[in-house]
């Protein structure tokens, strides 16, 4: 069978950085995302017997990715199947830029994986497979506000995403000025594994990022957008912080990024709330309110050549070939 789907990127206001189960990618806390409408990947999965091999396309090309390998062995293990599989992607983010290109990618191929082969697997189950391609992936299964619950167990049964509210969501824009579209130095994997095994800081970052998740679900339901901009900021910097403290010390900051964080403080002191965070990446999103976000778009893009202006995106959804 064939099927495509399309999922959606999430950017994290609590970030996810850390892992307490590298081969189960288990996080070592709980986190919360946006789901945004601008960057996306359309992928179509089918499971052929008739195929010698797995074929992966991306943006038209042929492609060798041990992730993606590794994530189809993982499906097929899970679906109980022997078929090998032509996956083709369309990935309409700039990858491995810090913009979250694995999260709308490995949700869009686990949904239409399943769907490919004939199964009617709930959300909950799609979220979890999503996870092993990329952490971030689970959380990209939904739409608006998006918790992925870190889990208890050791065999990571209950490590999945949850929607959490649309409350705000339709208050509430991210802009989003591209520093760098090119490949990053260090792999958001490799820097998370280098941070928890040698930072000092990163035992308290885990027990922040916890208190932070807290505070920012209840500032989120009370629809308190100033709070929820002040947590956002606050949780981001305390993640890169870890990343300083790592041995050898590295950072995803560039020179842009901290222009454009000083223009964000500006708009501040101008009576514009408007907060920063940065995900494993040079890029820098914004959180406004809507009726802001012209004001915003047109600040930062006195310092950077690409300002998208985002709102909330929806859940991960078949579609049909055509579209």
């Amino acid at each position: 069978m064939r099927a495509t789907a399309i999922a959606h990127t999430n950017v994290a206001l609590i970030k996810y950085w850390g892992k307490r189960d590298e081969h189960l990618i288990l996080p070592a806390n709980s986190s919360l995302s946006f789901t945004v409408d601008k960057f996306y990947t359309k992928t179509t999965a089918e499971w052929d017997e008739k195929l010698k091999q797995d074929r992966f396309m991306l943006n038209g090309e042929q492609k060798t990715d041990a992730k993606v390998t590794r994530f189809i062995d993982k499906m097929r293990e899970e679906f109980g199947i022997t078929a090998k599989a032509l996956i083709i992607s369309e990935n309409h983010v700039p990858t491995a830029a810090g913009l979250a290109s694995s999260a709308s990618a490995f949700a869009a191929l686990a949904l239409a994986g399943s769907i490919a082969a004939g199964r009617n697997d709930t959300q909950q189950y799609i979220s979890k497979l999503a996870r092993f391609g990329s952490g971030s992936a689970s959380r990209s299964i939904y739409g608006d506000f998006v918790i992925w619950e870190k889990g208890e167990l050791a065999d990571g049964s209950d490590s999945f995403a949850i929607p959490f509210t649309k409350k705000l969501s339709d208050r509430m824009s991210m802009v989003i000025a591209v520093v760098s579209d090119k490949e990053k130095k260090v792999s958001s994997r490799d820097g998370m594994r280098l941070t928890v095994e040698t930072s000092p800081f990163f035992k308290d970052w885990v027990a922040a990022a916890e208190t932070d998740l807290e505070e920012m679900k209840q500032a989120i339901l009370a629809e308190d957008f100033i709070k929820v901009g002040e947590i956002t900021e606050r949780n981001g910097m305390k993640m890169h912080a870890t990343t300083l403290g790592a041995e050898p010390p590295f950072t995803y900051f560039q020179p842009l990024s901290l222009e454009i964080m000083d223009a964000v403080r500006a708009l501040r002191e101008e009576g514009i709330p408007a907060y920063f965070t940065m995900d494993a990446g040079p890029n820098v999103k914004v959180i406004c309110e809507r009726k802001n976000e012209k004001i915003v778009a047109e600040k930062l893009s006195e310092l950077a050549k690409n300002v998208l202006i985002c709102h909330a995106g929806k859940e991960a959804s078949v579609v049909s070939d055509e579209k």
